[in-house]
């Protein structure tokens, strides 16, 4: 029985008939499948699907050999928390240098949606830049082809309610948290509010919009962007036009290497058609929400963490070698325990005062190597005291040791929820962790100090470095929702930086015929090769990745490379 099979059917008290969504990787009849499992089936590609189906169906899953693996939907939030001259981008936008725009290629922004009425977004005569609205939280049905939900609307579409007096009552569609819009001010706004002063990255790409659909305000389900990105490359590929998207959200929950069926997915979209996908690193470096060890043999480490206010559920998960054995005893604040748990005991429930704890043993699959325990702490009533945990973890037959654990995200559990002594190490949230997208942190364009929130990477990893490198992410001007500008910070606006420039790359390569290869991998290759390093440290480093963007160098260097 899989981990969250378990969470959701023994501890979340999930009705068996209440339809829920699995991620699956399989090979065959997605049909067969579907008909099978009493299931709604979404094809993502040929390898990845999302199935729609009543819980109770939920073990009948791996019966079917067509089904290689799956895995439940993870939450995902946004990273909030301009700077065209410090990434050099403004040089290669003057007709005096390469004259790039964006012009012919799309611009994916997969988030809260946009205000399509502020001015940045439109053209001269008034019309849309945005070809494309998809709106997963709208309750008609009016979907994309081939997709289950929301509605779609069309530049037709939008342009008719421009030019009406009362636009809502035609397009009907607001951002409700002004994320999406900052983010695609960055990454392809065209200053018309501003005269030109506040002008994006592409300032004359052609956008592309997916609203996230959740019943959390700020947050969706990887499935959700999932398949956001397959509606993006789909447009982008049926029309023949490269395309850059932009994903400014991420988790914690996961083992951060790269082996779930989201960064999986991430990686094999990326292989479709002409795209670069941009990924925030995520703003978790000083949140205290990481813990690593090297544990020894017979060795026990106290890990101490603290809970916030009105918390009333959280989880950890503990990651390690699975040829290590652990065994793990969790204490209250006022020193009572569950006892010693170890993992012969699969699944482990006990109630202490106010508190149901679930911990959960997980076993390797044939993506990933290591081992799961996870840790769900939630009340029986009201909230969990403010108080401090104890978790004991004991290495009772030690090969490697090293171990990690992960709290929910700032934006889940607030920022007093933490480990005593946390690692700033391998912050970096999913899907950044993927390794075929581009994962962006945050630095300081003015101070020229990296940004202490950004998602840091660590030398233990498995393979490649992350992040891949960083963009300006502190006190950034960009579009706002009411038709003017605001100042934000977070590795959701650095991330659009670099979103901007592959398009402009794109536009280059593509569009004026110099270079037909030029997304992908070989974007990201030729960005961080150009990256300047401005401290004398190694690079690839944790924090700065290959250092920081620098778009007229990466251009100069393009040039040289396709003469």
């Amino acid at each position: 029985m899989d981990i969250r099979e378990q969470l959701i059917r023994q501890f979340q008290g999930f009705d068996p008939e209440q339809n829920i969504e699995v991620i699956i990787k399989y090979h065959g009849s997605l049909d067969e499948i579907a008909e099978k499992l009493e299931a709604s089936a979404e094809e993502l590609n040929e390898n990845y699907a999302i199935l729609t189906l009543p819980a109770y169906r939920i073990p009948t899953i791996i019966q079917l050999s067509q089904i290689e693996y799956y895995e439940l939907p993870k939450t995902v939030t946004y990273q909030l928390e301009r700077s065209l001259d410090a990434a050099c981008i403004s040089p290669v936008q003057l007709e005096s240098g390469y004259n790039l725009s964006g012009k012919g290629v799309f611009i994916g922004i997969i988030d809260s949606g946009i205000d399509y009425t502020h001015p940045d977004f439109r053209q001269p005569d008034g019309t849309s830049r945005i070809m494309y609205l998809w709106d997963q939280t709208a309750a008609d049905i009016s979907p994309p082809s081939g997709f289950k939900n929301g509605h779609l609307y069309t530049k037709a579409d939008i342009d008719l309610a421009l030019a009406s007096d009362n636009p809502l009552s035609i397009v009907p569609e607001q951002d409700f948290f002004g994320h999406g819009t900052a983010v695609a001010g960055v990454a392809a706004g065209n200053g018309r509010a501003s005269n030109g002063d506040n002008i994006g990255v592409a300032p004359q790409a052609e956008i592309i919009i997916v609203k996230l659909g959740s019943d959390k305000p700020g947050f969706a389900k990887s499935t959700e962007i999932m398949r956001g990105v397959k509606f993006c490359i789909d447009i982008a590929q049926g029309v023949e036009k490269p395309i850059a998207i932009n994903i400014s959200y991420g988790t914690n929950d996961g083992a951060h290497n790269g082996t779930s069926l989201f960064e999986g997915y991430l990686d094999s979209a990326a292989q479709r058609w002409k795209n670069v996908i941009c990924v925030a690193s995520g703003n978790e470096g000083s949140a205290g929400h990481h813990y690593h060890n090297q544990l020894k043999q017979l060795q026990t480490d106290n890990v101490e963490f603290s809970i916030g206010e009105n918390i009333s559920q959280l989880y950890m998960t503990l990651w390690k070698n699975f040829a290590d054995s652990f065994q793990i005893e969790l204490f209250t604040p006022s020193g009572i325990s569950t006892g010693v748990i170890n993992a012969f005991e699969r699944v482990k429930q006990v109630t202490l005062g106010n508190v149901k704890i679930m911990i959960l043993y997980g076993q390797p699959n044939h993506y990933n190597f290591n081992q799961e325990i996870y840790i769900s702490l939630q009340s029986v009533s009201g909230s969990m005291n403010q108080e401090i945990w104890r978790l004991a973890i004991t290495g009772t037959k030690i090969v490697d040791g090293n171990f990690d654990i992960w709290l929910p995200m700032t934006d889940m559990v607030t920022e007093k929820t933490a480990f005593l002594v946390p690692s700033i190490e391998n912050t970096i949230t999913l899907p950044a962790t993927s390794f075929r997208v581009i994962a962006v942190g945050g630095y300081s364009a003015i101070l020229n100090t990296c940004a202490e929130f950004s998602g840091r990477g660590t030398g233990y990893w498995t393979y490649g470095q992350k992040p891949d490198l960083v963009a300006p992410a502190i006190d950034i001007t960009t579009a706002a929702v009411g038709g003017g500008y605001d100042s934000f910070s977070g590795t959701s606006i650095a991330a659009p930086f670099v979103t901007g420039a592959a398009a402009l790359m794109m536009e280059w390569g593509e569009n004026q015929k110099n270079d037909f290869f030029l997304y992908g991998q070989r974007i990201k290759a030729f960005l961080c090769r150009n990256a300047e390093r401005k401290f004398p440290i190694k690079y690839p480093n944790p924090i700065w990745g290959y250092g920081t963007l620098n778009l007229c160098d990466t251009m100069d260097d393009l040039v040289l490379y396709n003469q």
